[in-house]
């Protein structure tokens, strides 16, 4: 049994980091339930291909939803905000016999924290040992609105990608919003201690500019001592070579972090040329850096990907193919541990990377990210008590 069986997690969330963030916790065992307004619910469930043939649940909506319930209520309605405060304190957990919600998360503007009835002290008056999650892009006091390559400008970290010569560069993944979900997921398990411990729930605040300068450690303080870190395309500022090689039938990166791995691969065939005094030493390659990249690929165009990689290995240089997405997908799909949810009513299904903890591999078979209200008469019904014809009328007065 997960150490999250039996916590109740309820989300008012959009975008990426936080679905990121819950997702992982469903797949460790929480119970997860995504609060949607009634309608269109999360702009994000109409973005990308329609694989389902179905409104409400195109591709880029799913990665981040399996293993979740889904209801809708109107937070701009008084009834709505009376059903959150029912849901917060009266929740039955799945399994046990606690009630109530045991973590409350929100990626919403702070301005419309008071409009939803989502305010901390508002929802921690009936759930006093309430955790609660809030995830800005500046933090609580600043309402300017934020999406990952934004932060990523502003931060800094795209003044550090790209070639040299050329314009910054933004990441190829969300990686602002998916850092940020990592550092909510430390501040949740410690918050969780925290009540396990005193029995006092929390507050946190997070902002995806600070997570991402939480990021920054060596590039500020190198910067601040006067030595500044600048865009090197595949290259390494301070370790030489390391870089992307062209071989005859793809891309080998190879790292190499010493000068007894320097050693090493000038005894690999085709690169005993490279055995020179003046690269014996780190600094001596540094300086030579571009010539060095030039002869290097020279030798690795000899090769074969597999093969090279294979020799370098053995040699105990790091090294690795740069593999295609659709070869890592494939990998997924034969090896253990990842996790998939399946459609029952179209057959698709989800493929999702195994969880970075080996030794906690989380569940492997998630429901299906859920449709829009979905879980309405398991969540108000089953759980609050409220009857059909109860459910009816609230949703012809568009609180559900």
């Amino acid at each position: 049994m997960s150490l999250l069986s039996g916590i109740t997690v309820l989300s008012v969330e959009q975008a990426t980091t936080l679905p990121y963030l819950t997702q992982r916790l469903a797949r460790e065992g929480a119970r997860v339930i995504r609060l949607e307004t009634p309608g269109k619910g999360d702009p994000n469930r109409y973005v990308g291909s329609d694989i389902l043939g179905e409104e409400g649940m195109a591709s880029y909506f799913l990665p981040n939803n399996c293993g979740k319930q889904a209801i809708t209520l109107n937070l701009a309605q008084a009834e709505g905000r009376a059903l959150l405060k029912r849901l917060i304190s009266d929740l039955p957990a799945e399994g046990g016999e606690r009630r109530g919600v045991d973590i409350f998360a929100t990626n919403s503007r702070p301005s419309s924290y008071r409009k939803l009835g989502i305010e901390e002290k508002e929802l921690r008056s009936v759930r006093p040992d309430l955790i609660w999650l809030g995830i800005t892009g500046y933090g609580p006091d600043c309402d300017e609105p934020a999406y990952d390559p934004i932060i990523q400008a502003k931060a800094g970290w795209m003044d550090l990608t790209g070639e040299a010569d050329g314009p910054p560069l933004v990441f190829g993944l969300p990686m602002v919003d998916l850092g940020a979900a990592e550092h909510a997921y430390g501040a949740v398990m410690k918050a969780l201690y925290g009540r396990a411990l005193t029995g006092e729930g929390a507050r946190i605040d997070l902002s995806l500019c600070g997570s991402a300068l939480g990021w920054m450690v060596s590039p500020i303080a190198l910067s601040a001592l006067g030595e500044p870190i600048t865009r090197r395309g595949n290259t390494h500022q301070f370790f030489a070579p390391a870089s992307v090689y062209s071989t005859r039938d793809g891309y080998a990166y190879v790292a190499v972090g010493n000068d007894r791995q320097w050693e090493a691969i000038t005894g690999v065939p085709g690169f005993e040329r490279l055995a020179e005094p003046e690269y014996a030493r780190n600094a001596g390659r540094i300086a030579d850096v571009d010539r060095l990249n030039a002869r290097l690929t020279e030798a690795s165009g000899e090769w074969k990907t597999d093969e090279l990689i294979g020799s370098l290995q053995a040699a105990g240089v790091p090294a690795a193919k740069v593999s295609r997405l659709a070869d890592v997908v494939d990998g997924l799909s034969n090896a253990g541990g990842a996790a998939r949810a399946r459609d029952p009513k179209t057959g698709v299904e989800v493929l999702l990377p195994p969880l970075p903890v080996v030794s906690e591999p989380g569940l492997t078979e998630l429901a299906f990210p859920p449709r829009l209200g979905e879980h309405n008469e398991a969540v108000f019904g089953d759980g609050l008590g409220l009857s059909p014809a109860e459910l009816s009328q609230l949703g012809s007065q568009g609180v559900v």
